[in-house]
């Protein structure tokens, strides 16, 4: 392997890592999941298209940031959650996969980098490990629109019987 390679490779270091930086910076209040590029798709049918990818069963494998960098929101759901904790957490999807797409659109510089075979091969690297991502976001945001809605329900009737 070249020295063209590992720069390309320090490249795609370098970038992730600011990418959680940048992330830092993406206003959430300004995130619409219900418009696009966020938007739940019909062929997409509330995630379950992610079913075949079995993602059930890997999602919760993967590296979570969150666990990491100790100032980022924790990516799971408490018992004691209210609707507004997991329309937070709705924003923080639609963040990843932002992060997680434009990783992907950068990670195209490494053919300018590295051309040929190993460029291609370390896109490939960078596309396989950021679509996973992406896919854990569109898998888990109806999920937790539908349990933001419902939480928001249960409150307001709560707030009617005067609990």
């Amino acid at each position: 392997m070249n020295t063209r390679f590992w720069v390309g490779v320090v490249y795609v270091a370098v970038i992730g890592a600011l990418s959680n930086i940048a992330a830092l910076f993406i206003r959430r209040d300004r995130l619409k999941e219900d418009k696009f590029p966020f938007r739940i798709y019909k062929w997409e049918r509330n995630g379950k298209v992610y079913d075949r990818l079995k993602i059930r069963r890997w999602k919760n494998r993967v590296p979570d940031m969150s666990k990491v960098l100790k100032f980022m929101l924790p990516k799971k759901v408490c018992c004691g959650a209210t609707g507004r904790d997991i329309r937070a957490l709705i924003k923080e999807t639609c963040v990843a996969e932002i992060v997680h797409s434009v990783l992907i659109v950068l990670s195209l510089a490494v053919f300018a980098i590295c051309p040929g075979r190993e460029g291609v091969v370390l896109f490939l690297l960078c596309l396989l490990l950021n679509l996973p991502f992406i896919f854990i976001q569109r898998y888990n945001r109806p999920q937790y629109i539908t349990a933001a809605k419902r939480l928001d329900e249960r409150e307001e009737r709560r707030r009617q019987c005067g609990f």
